[in-house]
């Protein structure tokens, strides 16, 4: 039986940036919001760049980690809250992460903010249904590598790699 394939993503700062910016533009008339739930880690990046070009100032992090990173074949795992949020049923809160994969987080954060607005940078077709928009869709084998994930390094020439 052949291996499933796995897609890689590479995304730059730049791109980033740039993609997070056009989310902020298509939130502009979702306004006004009372502030910005943050999921950490990576949607700490795209929410400073969508409050700054939104104008938000108070900003509040839900923190969960669900991932055993192991490089690009990193599994998602059981959803561990290490940090929560109270905002009143998410009236006015806009909710912001770099990416939907599953869609268990945020249909975890929709039980617990259900009137919030949820966005995110990229996402895949199992966790697109949970939120309310998104920039850039990415198929469910694609493994998306953050800027923060990677580094520059030395690659050899195609003619050595034998």
């Amino acid at each position: 039986m052949a291996e499933p394939r796995k897609m890689i993503f590479p995304v730059s700062w730049e791109e980033l940036h740039r993609n997070a910016k056009q989310l902020a533009w298509r939130l502009l008339d979702k306004r006004p919001f009372a502030g910005i739930v943050a999921i950490t880690r990576g949607g700490l990046i795209p929410a400073g760049i969508i409050a700054r070009e939104l104008d938000i100032r108070l900003i509040e992090t839900f923190c969960v980690s669900s991932y055993s990173h192991a490089q690009a074949d990193a599994t998602q795992g059981a959803l561990q809250v290490l940090k929560d949020f109270s905002t009143d049923n998410g009236r006015g809160w806009l909710v912001i992460d770099e990416l939907v994969d599953s869609g268990r987080t945020m249909a975890l954060l929709r039980q617990r903010a259900p009137e919030a607005y949820f966005a995110t940078v990229y996402a895949k077709p199992l966790g697109k249904r949970v939120v309310d928009t998104f920039i850039t869709e990415v198929t469910q084998d694609t493994w998306i590598q953050f800027p923060w994930d990677t580094e520059a390094q030395y690659a050899k020439p195609l003619v050595e790699r034998g």
